[in-house]
Formats: structure tokens, sequence, C-alpha cells
């Protein structure tokens, strides 16, 4: 019995972690009226800046924190703050589908996301990982892609 209420409660935990970020994730043209080239001018501004594990910015960036910190300031999108929250609470689009500003996800696999970027097209993400925020490739040897979300519609 012991072993059936740790079991349940585990499952809550679950549920509640993997809808936590569902409400803030996304935004409708109605709540939006940035455009892409808003929120690249924001992410390629913060290019060469160092990364710095759990910063938000301005001057330093972990992953999420920088994926966060562009889409709040280059269209009044507010994310979930971690990368595994932030792949939970969007809307799943395939790689063949990818539009630019859509976010990228890596990881051991779905349930162990560990890092995001802003896919900006032609195969290419800016993202803020252990050389700062760069651009590179979404396919490149030392990631293990396992997904992309889109955010929102830009006008």
């Amino acid at each position: 019995m012991k072993l059936h209420k740790q079991i349940i409660l585990s499952l809550v935990a679950f549920f509640a972690l993997l809808t936590a970020g569902f409400g803030t994730a996304s935004a409708s043209k109605a709540d939006t009226d940035a455009s892409y080239s808003q929120l690249y001018q924001v992410a390629k501004q913060n290019l060469g800046k160092p990364y710095s594990y759990g910063a938000t910015g301005p001057s330093s960036f972990d992953c999420s924190g920088f994926t966060s910190y562009v889409y709040k300031k280059g269209a009044n999108v507010t994310l979930p703050r971690t990368a595994q929250a932030q792949y939970n609470a969007g809307q799943k689009v395939s790689y063949k589908n990818l539009q630019k500003g859509d976010l990228v996800f890596f990881g051991w696999n779905a349930s162990a996301i560990s890092h995001v970027g802003l896919y900006v097209g032609n195969g290419k993400m800016i993202d803020a990982q252990n050389r700062g925020v760069i651009t590179e490739a979404v396919k490149a040897p030392w990631w293990n892609y396992v997904g992309s979300a889109h955010v929102t519609d830009f006008d």
C-alpha cells in the first residue's frame, strides 16, 4: 500500500511539472505584434556574451535564460525558466517544419532535455553554451537533437 501511495504521488508531481508552463509559453498573433526580425535583433545583440549556469541576462546567460530573455525582450512572450519546461510547454514541430524563431531542444530524450537554442534558419541556431552566446549548427555532432517547439506566430 505504501508503494502504491508513492507511485500516485510521483505521478501527480510528474503531471504537475509537465503542465506547469503550458499557459505561459505560447502567444498567438493577438498576444504579440512582434516580428521575427525584432526577436532576431535581440538574439544577435547578445552574441559573444559569456555563459554562466543559471544566468538570465543581460550580461551573461545559460541556454534557457537566453531563450527566455530573447523572447521577453524581442516579442514580449514569457517562457518557462528551464529548457525542460520550455520543451514541455511548447507546441511540438518536426525538424522539417521548423520556422525561424522556433526553439530546438537537445538532451538524452524528451524527458531529459538539457539544452535549448533559438532556430534562425538554414540549419543554424543561436544558443548560450560553454563558449558563450554563439551561432552554430543545430545538428552539430556534440548535440543530441531531441525535438523542436513553435512558440508564437509573427506578423
